[in-house]
């Protein structure tokens, strides 16, 4: 009788690993033209393949709401956030800020090394670590991923 074929990853060529979970939950009628109009642009954004990102992989968290997310890995948090602050996902997360227009948006980072940090946006119900752990508001330094992850 055969066995179950176990995997494990090696990641020594990644010490400085980082994973981030994404989200946007569509919360009105709006929102589905929002998340219709940022879905390719996020496609695209990857396909342009920004240094440093590993790994692209889009998911649904659920189909009513839709509630639409992404898992990246990325080589490390410097990358990460290079390609944060340049366009196009400067553009997108301004635009964001300014009108939610329906959606909720979040993200939750982890780092091989320890640690994370995240940050909920308009959300109607709270999700991952936002539904056990104190709230607290992301303003001053909190505003920041660097300053929230500590780094």
């Amino acid at each position: 009788m055969p066995g179950v074929r176990r995997m494990t990853a090696d990641l020594t060529q990644y010490p400085e690993l980082v994973v981030i979970y994404l989200g946007m939950r569509v919360q009105s009628l709006r929102g589905l033209a929002t998340v219709a109009r940022l879905g390719p642009q996020i496609e695209k954004s990857v396909a342009a393949k920004p240094d440093g990102l590993l790994l692209h992989e889009p998911f649904f968290f659920s189909l009513l709401p839709p509630h639409l997310c992404m898992r990246q890995y990325w080589r490390d948090f410097e990358s990460l956030e290079k390609w944060a602050r340049s366009l196009p996902h400067k553009k997108w997360w301004g635009d964001f800020v300014r009108a939610p227009q329906g959606v909720g948006f979040w993200h939750e980072t982890y780092f091989r090394k320890g640690g994370f940090e995240a940050v909920y946006d308009e959300l109607d119900s709270p999700i991952g670590l936002l539904a056990f752990a104190s709230n607290v508001k992301a303003e001053g330094a909190m505003f920041s991923a660097r300053q929230r992850a500590g780094k």
